[in-house]
């Protein structure tokens, strides 16, 4: 891993959170992701299913976590299963964890080769009642392809047809949404990786360059900060582009006098960061160009204030389309009666900024975390109000990244990237 080591008490801490919300005589189950096939003998690279690293803080495919606190044999309440390592395979594709490496990583004791699964897990079934399963139920999730974790379930439940079943799920999307120290630290280290690229291409962006020489910029930064790269598919959208929400082709150039929306983030030891800024081609942002910028930054530094401890996500999107609604007025892009005739399922401001303005962020970018209960400290959001003007050839959207917090104001991650017209002209400038 490119990433330098994380506390293993960060593991041991979130094992034993999840241990607590656990039925009486139960276990747990949770598989790493496959290494997918494209063709021939090629793979996507490998990415960690995020809820073994989590618990485990392994990296690494075809491992295996089982969590069952009551278990008779103390050994067995905490056990990992990890693909053996030898000779062959630290020539072709280097080292894999071996079971001292596996502690020192997840404060796990009890290591087993994944050749001995079944074995253990027989003498395990027979001591526990229920079974939890993981599944993927993220509210923005779309499976087509059957995943290992779905694969085991599949034959857990045909195996162990007795056996009552749980979801963990449900507790980890509590559990997930509230950050630990470290995992803030963490995020934060994802977010100064990509202050450092923005600051690469405010240095590098002119007419006639094109979107994906600026991607490629960020992508070079981002490795020499030891990020394995973007944390989500980067959008470099230039002039009229940047009214595509989810623009990801980055193959236009940039002309003088556009704007380009820049919505990228580092990922570090798997967790993200989720900015957005919007920069000018030519250096210097138009009169119409900073009126507009000016409205969404002070939509966006409003819906900020509101992410406190027990406030409601629909009433909060409410509040920010109130907001929303009174500077699109004084832009003269909606007028009193575009707002006495507007359907309350559809309000007139969606017209220019159609999308949410806050998601959970963490190891996904869209992260974990239960939208009808209430916020609480630590959390982490992004804000990301944006106002999109097709017949004017731009959109304008920005970003930053957030911890709720208890009793202050919502502490802001990514407060050293430039933001304001002034600092990012002067900078583009010098």
């Amino acid at each position: 891993m490119k990433y330098n080591p994380i506390n293993k008490d960060l593991f041991i801490k979130n094992r034993k959170n999840f241990a607590k919300q656990m039925k009486p005589k139960s276990l747990a189950v949770f598989n790493s992701n496959d290494i997918y096939p494209i063709s021939a003998d090629s793979t996507l690279p490998f990415q960690q299913h995020r809820d073994i690293f989590y618990l485990s803080g392994v990296d690494q495919e075809e491992s295996v976590l089982v969590i069952f606190p009551d278990c008779p044999k103390e050994k067995h309440r905490e056990i990992l299963f990890l693909k053996e390592t030898n000779d062959h395979i630290a020539v072709w594709e280097g080292e894999k964890l071996t079971k001292e490496k596996a502690f020192e990583t997840s404060g796990i004791k009890t290591v087993y080769w994944l050749q001995d699964l079944e074995k253990v897990l027989f003498e395990l079934m027979t001591q526990c009642e229920t079974v939890y399963l993981n599944t993927n139920e993220h509210y923005r999730a779309n499976i087509e392809t059957e995943t290992r974790e779905a694969r085991f379930t599949k034959w857990l439940k045909e195996k162990y047809p007795a056996h009552a079943v749980a979801k963990s799920n449900p507790i980890l999307q509590r559990l997930r949404s509230v950050k630990n120290p470290i995992e803030l630290d963490l995020i934060q280290q994802a977010c100064n990786i990509t202050e450092k690229g923005f600051r690469r291409i405010l240095n590098f962006v002119k007419p006639g360059i094109w979107e994906y020489n600026i991607e490629a910029e960020f992508m070079h930064e981002f490795l020499n900060q030891r990020s394995k790269g973007f944390a989500y598919t980067p959008i470099v959208a230039s002039g009229n582009n940047a009214n595509v929400l989810h623009y990801v082709e980055n193959n236009q150039p940039c002309k003088a006098g556009d704007l380009i929306l820049l919505d990228v983030g580092a990922e570090y030891a798997n967790y993200a960061s989720d900015m957005t800024r919007t920069i000018p081609v030519s250096g210097r942002y138009s009169e119409r160009q900073k009126a507009v910028y000016k409205a969404v930054n002070k939509v966006k530094n409003e819906a900020t204030k509101l992410l406190v401890p027990g406030a409601d996500w629909a009433d909060y999107h409410v509040e920010v389309g109130k907001i929303m609604t009174s500077e699109l007025v004084d832009l003269k892009l909606l007028d009193k009666a575009d707002i006495q005739n507007e359907n309350p399922e559809w309000p007139a401001y969606k017209k220019y900024f159609m999308h949410g303005t806050s998601h959970h962020m963490g190891l996904d970018t869209h992260d974990y975390g239960i939208l009808t209960e209430p916020m609480q400290a630590n959390m982490v959001f992004t804000v990301e109000p944006g106002i999109y003007i097709p017949e004017e050839g731009f959109g304008i959207r920005l970003e930053d990244d957030v911890v709720v917090q208890e009793a202050e104001n919502p502490f802001n991650l990514m407060r050293n990237i430039p933001i304001e017209i002034e600092e990012i002209e002067d900078l583009m400038n010098s």
